[in-house]
């Protein structure tokens, strides 16, 4: 068993657990995409001059916004970057909605992809939770459209869009984890497909061909990139990849968002207007916001306020499980003990280090040298730095770097990682 006390700063990256069993086959589809159109739209609003016309197309493009559960009006957000912590939850539906024409009528309505983006107070670090969606876990009780509640229940995580909608997955998300989420949203496949064709394709790693006959599936080895549906299925495959688990699927997902971080990045994307214009359009025209978020002057602060974030402080991590059942379902049970040494150490605004494998689906890219060691993230910068303009003067000292358990799988944004195909049946 894992040592799960935090440690300080040692070896990183430990040789990876074991590979767990297959879980039963299940038929709903895996929307990874579609986390994307959340992603983008706080990173893509800022750092270029947009036309006046174009953020008012774009603007017009964002839909009414729902009302999280206790939220409450703050004031009008400021041009410049958000004050404080950012905790803003990313979820994609399987029930085909917009996408309906392209992929199908779903009879079901799951929350398939739930991901927590939290920003550091002193906006240098960003984590992103990625919760598997075959979790047991308490369901929060949720208000019904008839002006009463669902009953609180335990069921798998994936459920919550069904019982409430968006703003019951923040709040079983927040009882979970201890977090407060003041933003959310909920998005749509066709985000990714416009986003994945604007900035020119996403290039990714394939370790072994991928031969997935459910979706169906086929990727060759050696470096692809992907534009349009093609992104769109990368994320969706599950048995062509990994041991076909939703955790092999993770890791997947998690190398493409990092592969995608670091193209919007490029001076070439974010240099580009009309890129940057697409992006957002994209991104606003697929997705459904709570009611804190459904503006462009938060989505501005937002960005201004994670622009400047290096891709070594942008860490991707799997909510720590084990197989089992529960209350009748069978599926991925939580390690509240690995999960509290994650977010205590982001409640108190503590860098962290993994120390597990980068997942069951993908593994670290054999062909990329070796990078020369980043100082780390708590260190106090040289006394003739400028403060950043991102950065809350008011904002606490980082503490020590905290050494997340073994059980916690991920990857940084920085990492080059590639998948692990195989030939699914």
């Amino acid at each position: 068993m894992s040592d799960l006390r935090p440690r300080l700063r040692g070896p990183v990256r430990q040789p990876p657990i074991a590979r767990h069993g297959m879980l039963r086959r299940s038929h709903a589809w895996a929307t990874a995409g579609k986390i994307l159109a959340a992603t983008l739209a706080v990173l893509i609003v800022s750092g270029t001059s947009v036309a006046a016309f174009a953020v008012l197309d774009v603007a017009s493009s964002i839909k009414p916004g729902v009302n999280l559960i206790g939220a409450t009006d703050g004031p009008p957000p400021s041009i410049g970057a958000t004050e404080g912590e950012i905790n803003f939850l990313i979820a994609a539906s399987d029930s085909g909605g917009g996408d309906v024409a392209a992929y199908g009528k779903r009879g079901e309505h799951l929350n398939d992809v739930t991901m927590l983006v939290h920003v550091s107070a002193d906006h240098k670090r960003a984590t992103v939770v990625s919760f598997p969606r075959d979790m047991i876990v308490p369901i929060a009780s949720c208000p019904n459209d008839k002006g009463g509640n669902f009953p609180a229940q335990t069921n798998k995580i994936n459920t919550a869009l069904t019982y409430g909608g968006l703003p019951c997955i923040v709040k079983t998300v927040e009882n979970l984890t201890g977090m407060t989420i003041p933003y959310a949203a909920l998005t749509e496949f066709q985000g990714v497909v416009g986003m994945s064709n604007a900035v020119g394709g996403v290039t990714v790693c394939v370790a072994t061909p991928i031969h997935d006959l459910q979706i169906p599936f086929n990727l060759d080895a050696g470096q692809q990139t992907l534009v349009g549906s093609q992104a769109v299925q990368f994320l969706r495959v599950r048995y062509g990849l990994g041991d076909g688990s939703d955790l092999g699927r993770i890791s997947n997902q998690q190398l493409f968002l990092s592969a995608l971080v670091r193209k919007i990045k490029t001076p070439e994307t974010l240099g580009n207007p009309l890129t940057v214009y697409a992006l957002a359009k994209a991104a606003a025209a697929n997705m459904t916001l709570s009611s804190s978020l459904a503006n462009i002057a938060t989505m501005a602060s937002m960005a201004v306020a994670v622009k400047n974030i290096p891709f070594q402080d942008v860490v991707f991590v799997q909510y720590p499980t084990v197989y089992g059942s529960l209350s009748g379902y069978n599926g991925v049970l939580p390690v509240p003990s690995a999960a509290r040494v994650l977010f205590d150490a982001l409640k108190s605004d503590q860098p962290i280090a993994l120390t597990g494998s980068t997942g069951v689906g993908t593994k670290v890219d054999p062909t990329t040298p070796a990078a020369p060691a980043a100082p780390p993230a708590s260190a106090a910068p040289p006394a003739s730095a400028a403060p950043t303009a991102s950065a809350d003067p008011s904002a606490p000292a980082s503490g020590p770097v905290v050494e997340l358990p073994s059980a916690i799988q991920g990857q940084t944004a920085a990492e080059q990682t590639c998948t692990k195909g195989q030939r699914a049946g």
